[in-house]
């Protein structure tokens, strides 16, 4: 009888997961936010090996276009994955709330993976936690929100509910 009961459980668990996946764009975020994430996981290594983090470079601020160039990953995410959800998810028609609540799911998504990669760097180079790099990720965060409402008003087309 307890098994029974643990195995509905369990079958219950599993039903719940699947419609939560089964959304007809929760992959489609995820395939969206892992791209970001990915993305930015390269360029902090790029931007390590281009030496931004080293105090020689923080010091001079000769690498700060550099930081902001960085900025195109989460925008440029953002808008193909807010333009496609409309274009191909929802029959061409997107109101200002769902292409935010659909840029906000892709922002979680690659957050998750930014900070795995982040997270990675800063045990390997523990010398850059004296640079401000907490900082610097949560400017990140602020301007995939911001980019995420500029994009979702921009790619709206249906006006029914600003």
């Amino acid at each position: 009888m307890r098994l029974k009961h643990w195995s509905k459980f369990f079958v219950n668990k599993q039903q719940i997961i699947q419609v939560l996946f089964r959304q007809k764009n929760m992959g489609h975020a995820a395939r969206y936010g892992i791209m970001i994430g990915v993305v930015s996981g390269i360029w902090i290594a790029i931007m390590h090996i281009a030496g931004v983090y080293s105090q020689e470079g923080v010091a001079a601020g000769k690498y700060a276009w550099f930081e902001y160039l960085s900025l195109l990953i989460p925008f440029t995410g953002l808008f193909l994955g807010i333009k496609d959800f409309r274009d191909h998810v929802n029959g061409g028609k997107m109101e200002f709330f769902e292409g935010l609540f659909e840029g906000f799911k892709i922002i979680v998504f690659g957050a998750v993976i930014a900070a795995f990669f982040a997270a990675v760097y800063v045990q390997y180079s523990p010398a850059v936690l004296n640079t401000d790099y907490m900082g610097r990720i949560g400017v990140a965060g602020l301007m995939g929100i911001l980019f995420n409402l500029a994009i979702s008003l921009s790619l709206m087309n249906k006006h029914k509910h600003l």
